[in-house]
């Protein structure tokens, strides 16, 4: 596979009252419009993020954006923005959300994307997750059924990370729920031309 040039990627500080927030900028060399396209997609979840965690009211109140790239390489860019605030009550919120790019397409990705049309994935993810949770011994808060079809995801190098919510399947001392699953467990299933389909490529 030929040599791919990473994303450029720079932080820029937002400072508003109460509100602290670092929000990834980024910059791909020949692709104006997917950059663009990008940028606007990282803007508009990191909005979501701040009207999900409702009022500032509380004079304690306080709010922290910040994000972690996940994956920048052979054209595909995965990252996850955070929110934390503190809105009053026993203890402050995280939320997340996750987004990946080829990056000449400029569009995130659903999980679906990533698979074979027809394919069913949510089947084989299911499975992998019920699995990890029995080695890991994780409390569940309920008997785990299966992933969403839009379950949350990032791509870590030859890795799928499923993620789930804070209390969407766990107690708060979780925190968020990570499961890492090897490209190679999902070579059958995966778009040759999709972000897993590329990092499954050895080179």
């Amino acid at each position: 596979m030929p040599f791919v040039q990473p994303a450029s990627v720079h932080t820029s500080r937002v400072v508003r009252p109460k509100t602290e927030l670092l929000l990834p900028v980024v910059s791909i060399a020949g692709e104006e419009e997917a950059t663009a396209a990008i940028n606007g997609s990282i803007r508009s979840a990191a909005r979501m993020l701040m009207e999900e965690q409702g009022s500032l009211d509380d004079p304690r109140s306080e709010m922290l954006g910040f994000y972690e790239l996940k994956n920048n390489q052979k054209g595909v860019l995965s990252l996850s923005l955070f929110n934390y605030a503190y809105t009053g009550g026993a203890h402050g919120l995280t939320l997340q959300r996750s987004l990946t790019f080829l990056n000449d397409e400029g569009k995130p990705i659903p999980l679906s994307g990533l698979f074979k049309p027809g394919s069913d994935y949510r089947k084989r993810l299911s499975e992998l997750v019920a699995l990890q949770i029995k080695q890991r011994d994780i409390q569940t808060l309920q008997p785990f059924e299966g992933i969403r079809p839009d379950q949350d995801y990032y791509i870590a190098d030859r890795a799928l990370v499923i993620w789930f919510s804070v209390y969407e399947i766990t107690p708060y001392v979780f925190g968020f729920p990570y499961f890492p699953i090897s490209v190679y467990d999902l070579t059958d299933l995966i778009r040759e031309d999709g972000p897993l389909g590329v990092m499954d490529v050895n080179d």
